[in-house]
């Protein structure tokens, strides 16, 4: 394929490393919003830049008919513009919190786990995330996605909230730490015991592999896809 780097930060360059190393052909390396011209006829588009440029890149990108994979987080209450966007121009829209095969069996994972946790009153549910000194958003798109499944198959969670959990509301607590890759854990705590399930990366190779595996598998479909699709799971 040809692809488009959108953002062209750490992760973009690993990016371009291992999807040269699997035969495809880089044609953008795009540190700014990218145009007809920049995008150079590209069969899908990778985008990971930073929140605050991330919608203008992803409807650009849709515009001129290239579908996109997006790995940005930070940005998401513009998600369903992008959705309907990309419905429109007959092109396609992948994004994913996290494209680690690991962490996409981590989701699936949680929501069992959520389950079988929503017959037992006496058991508090609470999360945790942590990142490196760079990130900028927080909670992470990952723990947001935990939260989101969490919520989703146990009745006693309505919604999320950065820090502890109060009632309904499931907290995260957000660390910034060195150069952590990205640790997400979930807690289950009683008055006599605590169930615990994480998932540790250690590098940001599984990213950028399972975004180069994500936009294989976008290539020529049409909608509004995420890696349950690409993996189902």
């Amino acid at each position: 394929m040809k692809i488009a780097l959108v953002g062209y930060g750490k992760m973009g360059q690993i990016i371009d490393r291992i999807a040269t190393e699997r035969g495809h052909e880089i044609v953008a390396r795009l540190n700014q919003t990218p145009t007809s011209e920049t995008l150079n006829n590209a069969d899908v588009a990778i985008e990971f830049s930073q929140p605050e440029v991330a919608f203008q890149n992803i409807k650009t990108c849709l515009e001129n008919h290239t579908p996109v994979v997006c790995g940005t987080t930070g940005w998401l209450s513009r998600k369903p513009e992008i959705e309907q966007i990309a419905q429109a121009q007959q092109s396609a829209f992948l994004y994913g919190s996290n494209f680690s095969l690991g962490v996409n069996l981590f989701f699936a994972l949680n929501e069992k786990l959520a389950l079988m946790m929503a017959h037992f009153d006496e058991y508090n549910a609470q999360l945790e995330e942590i990142h490196h000194i760079h990130k900028k958003d927080a909670p992470s798109g990952t723990a947001i996605s935990l939260a989101e499944g969490l919520i989703a198959h146990h009745p006693k969670f309505h919604l999320w909230k950065l820090d502890e959990t109060e009632g309904a509301q499931l907290g995260i607590f957000a660390i910034r730490e060195d150069e952590v890759p990205g640790t997400h854990s979930v807690f289950y705590r009683s008055k006599v015991d605590e169930i615990e399930i994480k998932h540790t990366a250690f590098s940001r190779e599984g990213f950028a592999l399972g975004a180069v595996v994500a936009a294989e598998w976008l290539r020529d479909k049409k909608g509004i896809f995420s890696m349950k699709d690409v993996l189902g799971v």
